[in-house]
């Protein structure tokens, strides 16, 4: 396997959560497993990548119910149609991916926007499925225009995928820092949840919302007009990170060519 794969065992559920390899940005896969099912939080940038982690959730032994696709971010829902289940979303993030078309996967193969656009409508608000509340909240601002965050209040799992990265470079391209920040404060208000897991990086504590604050101050201080020079110093700053290859994307939005 390619991919790195961290079980959080939580009794009725156990959480297997996928990371890709650094070449496809640390992107996780959540499979949340119920007593009968398998929930998959979204669905992997790379072809290849989405094949890894459906192979390996078929061999649970248990159908794949869903996929839920947190938002309309290409690394997120690019291998949705490999998972052969129905695809959740919210509203806005389903008419967000269906406006951006066809795409390619980094290999050159086309993704119809048909095959991956979600068909299931996510009302926020509490679902029990297979016996497991589950809570579906939107996010408005931040790592994207809108996010889903789903949490699990029996088992203290919060489900934050990318308003929440773990010892991962952040993507900064939609360019609201104070927004993401924001966000960050009001989950780290949730002291009930002990497991948080994230869009990019390992599962991860509630520490992990002080580090992403701390991450957020220093990129609002370090931004400025040049987007090479950003990258320089935010590598300086936190050496050990993975993802660097997030800062080169989310420049290519804020300064255009001159931060690729």
């Amino acid at each position: 396997m390619h991919g790195t794969v961290t079980v959080v065992d939580k009794g009725a559920v156990r959480v297997r959560s996928y990371m890709a390899p650094d070449d496809s940005l640390n992107v996780t896969t959540q499979l949340i497993e119920t007593p009968a099912r398998i929930i998959a939080v979204d669905g992997q940038y790379a072809l290849g990548y989405a094949d890894e982690v459906v192979a390996y959730a078929q061999g649970l032994g248990k159908p794949i119910d869903r996929l839920i696709v947190t938002h309309a971010h290409p690394d997120h829902f690019h291998g949705a149609a490999r998972f052969g289940a129905p695809v959740h979303a919210l509203a806005a993030v389903r008419d967000q991916i269906a406006a951006q078309g066809d795409a390619q996967d980094p290999t050159g193969t086309v993704i119809p926007a048909a095959d991956v656009t979600p068909t299931v409508e996510i009302t926020p608000g509490t679902e029990v499925i297979d016996g497991v509340p589950f809570v579906f909240e939107a996010v408005s601002g931040g790592e994207a225009a809108d996010e889903l965050v789903i949490k699990l209040p029996e088992q203290g799992v919060l489900v934050a995928q990318d308003l929440v990265y773990h010892a991962t470079h952040l993507f900064l391209g939609n360019n609201d820092i104070a927004g993401w920040q924001r966000a960050i404060d009001m989950l780290a208000t949730e002291a009930s949840y002990d497991t948080i897991l994230s869009g990019h990086g390992l599962p991860a504590g509630p520490d992990v919302y002080a580090e992403i604050g701390r991450y957020l101050t220093d990129a609002r201080a370090l931004l400025g007009d040049d987007g090479e020079a950003y990258k320089k110093a935010i590598l300086e700053r936190y050496p050990s990170y993975g993802g660097p290859f997030l800062i080169d994307i989310g420049n290519q939005y804020l300064f255009g060519a001159q931060g690729a």
